[in-house]
C-alpha cells in the first residue's frame, strides 16, 4: 500500500492523547514512504498529522471542498491540494487515489467516511483495508454497537470483520496489510455490477 485515505477530527479533542497519536501516525508513514490522502485542513488533527509529515519530508495529499477553501481551515502548506465540488464528490475523489482507509479520533465527518468506505466494501465495489486507531478507547462504544448488530441479526459477522482494529499504528498497519476482502455474495454482486 502506497497511499491511505486518513480520517479525523478537524478538532483535536480535550486530551492530549489524540494529538500525540496523530504525530507518531505521520511519522510512521513518513518512515515507511506512505502517502497519505487526507480531508486538507490545517486544524484539529488532521493539521497535527499534515504538519509532521511535511515537517518529515512525507506525502501529503489534499482533497477539499470548495465551501471549505478559506484561511481557517485550508492547510496552506500541502502543495497537492484537489479541490472537489462537494463533500460527496471528495469522497470519490479520495477514493480513486488511495489503497486503504484509516480513521482517528473525530467526529460525524469522519464516521461519514469510514462507514462509506466499509459499505464499498461490504458490497464488494473496493476490497480495500478499512481501518479503527483505537486511541485511549475512542471507538470502543462504537465496536459495542457493531457487535450489537451481529448480535440482533443486522450485520454479518464477515461484515463486522471487515473493520480493522488496534491501538498502536504499528499493528494497524500489519492486519491491513494482512487483510483479504470477505467474498460478497451472487446477488449482491450481480445487482452493483448491473448498476455500475
Amino acid at each position: 500500500m502506497k497511499k491511505i485515505a486518513i480520517f479525523c477530527g478537524a478538532s483535536a479533542g480535550f486530551s492530549d492523547v489524540y494529538a500525540k497519536a496523530a504525530t507518531e501516525s505521520g511519522k510512521f508513514f513518513t518512515k515507511n514512504k506512505v502517502g497519505i490522502i487526507f480531508g486538507g485542513g490545517k486544524v484539529g488533527l488532521m493539521g497535527v498529522i499534515a504538519d509532521t509529515m511535511l515537517q518529515n519530508g512525507g506525502e501529503v495529499i489534499g482533497v477539499i471542498p470548495h465551501f471549505l477553501r478559506h484561511e481557517e481551515v485550508e492547510h496552506d502548506r500541502v502543495e497537492q491540494m484537489h479541490v472537489s465540488g462537494s463533500m460527496s464528490e471528495r469522497k470519490v475523489m479520495i477514493s480513486k487515489m488511495v489503497d486503504g482507509y484509516i480513521a482517528l479520533a473525530g467526529g460525524f465527518g469522519t464516521l461519514d467516511e469510514i462507514f462509506e468506505a466499509l459499505t464499498l466494501g461490504q458490497l464488494g465495489i473496493e476490497q480495500k483495508p478499512v481501518g479503527l486507531l483505537n486511541t485511549n478507547g475512542f471507538f470502543n462504544p462504537l465496536l459495542a454497537q457493531l457487535d450489537l448488530m451481529v448480535k440482533e441479526g443486522f450485520l454479518k459477522i464477515e461484515n463486522r470483520n471487515m473493520l480493522l482494529v488496534s491501538d498502536h499504528i504499528e499493528s494497524l498497519w500489519e492486519k491491513m496489510q494482512n487483510y483479504q476482502a470477505p467474498k460478497v455474495s451472487k446477488l449482491i454482486e450481480t445487482t452493483v455490477q448491473k448498476k455500475v
